[in-house]
């Protein structure tokens, strides 16, 4: 398949250019399409490439239109790649791949921790949890400096999203290098000092989550409702707080919290796993190490509270 390569005689020579400039794919032409054809659907590859669903829709357009190819069908069941689109999104997964393996491999040189590292997690693990042990880190080595990215859809560590992801699931992708360092549980919460009749609930932007499932299940026992739905678990414990209705969380937000009440003992189905994953090419590298280590020692030393037995960490100094 030909991409926009277009021959054009050059002016007073007599011999053909290539004409590349404006019309040929660039690299962002090939991610945006990658993203597109892994995601199934524009706002989904709008949140993979951190930008708005009409630039997605916009430059998709510009770029079919550039290379007089269709790159997509638009169905029922969102955006499937035409073989030319399929053909790209290939090339942006060899490139990618390239790329992260070039990245992992200058940074295992390295002798000394030091430099940056970013790290992937929740809005939820990060304000409730891992705050304490990501500033105890600093302190303990502050040539390594943290870059912290929070969001509720799992950072790509293949792509280099993120050098550590600190992720709440039981099935880690096998395509990672961790390590389990606990076991997050979950239970039914009120507002302090009760009164609270309505549900609150994960929407459906967080439709995995267990903690979704039995809710709904708990409301049609009820034949009730959620009054309020959110898609981060940070919203929800704030809505639960406020008064806005019962809810499933995690214990280490509950019960850290005085303006919320445990109304149930733990929800055995809702118990997850707590990893700790790093790209392969990047396990080894001292400034991953160093902070893996610390973190799992922190974590570890932290099971009471994130199973829920006690109120308050062990370790956040």
């Amino acid at each position: 398949m030909e991409l926009g390569l277009r021959w054009r005689h050059g002016r007073g020579k007599g011999r053909e250019m290539a004409e590349t400039a404006g019309d040929a794919p660039g690299w962002e032409d090939f991610r945006l399409v990658g993203a597109v054809a892994e995601a199934g659907s524009l706002p989904a590859a709008a949140r993979r490439l951190g930008i708005s669903h009409s630039t997605v829709f916009r430059r998709l357009g510009a770029l079919e239109a550039r290379l007089g190819a269709t790159l997509f069908e638009r169905g029922r069941d969102g955006y499937a790649p035409t073989p030319a689109g399929e053909e790209m999104a290939a090339i942006a997964r060899e490139m990618e791949g390239r790329v992260a393996g070039f990245a992992g491999r200058m940074a295992s040189r390295e002798i000394l921790p030091a430099g940056d590292l970013r790290v992937a997690t929740s809005d939820a693990l990060l304000i409730g949890l891992l705050t304490p042990v990501f500033a105890a880190f600093r302190r303990e080595c502050p040539s390594v400096r943290l870059e912290v990215t929070v969001g509720n859809y799992p950072a790509n560590l293949s792509r280099r999203d993120a050098d550590v992801a600190i992720r709440a699931t039981d099935a880690p992708p096998e395509t990672l290098a961790g390590r389990r360092v606990g076991a997050l549980c979950w239970a039914l919460y009120g507002p302090a000092g009760g009164g609270a009749r309505d549900w609150v609930s994960p929407s459906d932007d967080l439709a995995d989550l267990a903690a979704g499932a039995l809710t709904r299940t708990r409301m049609a026992a009820e034949g009730a409702a959620a009054g309020y739905r959110a898609n981060s678990i940070l919203g929800l414990a704030e809505a639960v707080a406020q008064g806005a209705g019962r809810g499933f969380l995690p214990c280490f937000l509950g019960d850290a919290r005085p303006d919320l009440e445990r109304l149930e003992p733990p929800a055995p189905e809702l118990t997850t796993g707590l990893w700790l994953l790093v790209h392969p090419d990047l396990q080894r590298a001292p400034r991953a190490r160093a902070f893996l280590d610390f973190s799992a020692a922190r974590l570890t030393s932290m099971r009471r509270f994130l199973q829920g037995e006690t109120r308050a960490p062990e370790a956040t100094r």
